[in-house]
């Protein structure tokens, strides 16, 4: 089947777009923003399960399930309304006590890699800390980047766990989807930039930590 790559990624993020430039035009824009990063994960999620289901007939289907936690330990680069909409999921939806062991993990991996930079950072392995029992405890609420991450060889992934500084060790990913979900993303990151949102990057755990 033939793909028109660069078409498909000027769709995604005009598609992006529009959806932030509701939120820019919204009267209440924090809920307008909570409500816009929810379609938002949905449209990814509807992306990654389409594409999913092609690759899955194509012998090259997502090994990633509950409990493969291994791309959990690398660091996770997220925007701020990313983060704003996980942080009220939190919120929303855990005990005082959870909350505070969430913030208490955050700052722990913090700590530890702010010292770090350019490789060593990128190859640091390091829990979540949204990480129990081997799953997210915030699944519904994870970060685009972590929604397009689909390997489709478990193997390769370990290899890259464990030998991080391997330049071999590379997980073997579906591109597609983390293409054009990075494409939606720009898109709505875009029209918030241009309405004077927010739209800094940071490390997951750098805005959990409190």
């Amino acid at each position: 089947m033939s793909i028109d790559l660069r078409s498909l990624e000027r769709q995604f993020h005009s598609d992006g777009y529009r959806l932030g430039m509701e939120v820019v035009d919204a009267a209440d824009k924090e809920e307008a923003l909570l409500a816009g990063v929810k379609v938002l994960l949905g449209t990814v999620d509807e992306l990654v399960d389409s594409f999913s289901e092609f690759a899955a007939r194509e012998n090259q289907k997502p090994e990633c399930k509950k409990g493969c936690f291994w791309c959990c330990h690398q660091p996770v680069f997220a925007l701020n309304y990313e983060l704003v909409y996980l942080k009220d999921f939190i919120s929303r939806s855990f005990d005082a006590e959870t909350q505070k062991r969430i913030a208490v993990r955050a700052g722990e991996k913090k700590r530890k890699l702010e010292r770090l930079s350019g490789e060593s950072l990128l190859n640091s392995k390091f829990p979540c800390p949204l990480l129990e029992d081997g799953s997210c405890i915030a699944y519904a609420a994870r970060p685009v980047a972590c929604r397009i991450y689909l390997s489709t060889k478990l193997q390769s992934c370990l290899k890259f766990y464990s030998e991080p500084e391997n330049e071999d060790s590379i997980p073997e990913l579906l591109q597609l989807p983390m293409r054009l979900g990075r494409m939606l993303n720009e898109g709505f990151k875009s029209a918030l930039k241009a309405g004077g949102i927010d739209v800094t990057e940071f490390r997951v755990e750098e805005k959990l930590a409190g």
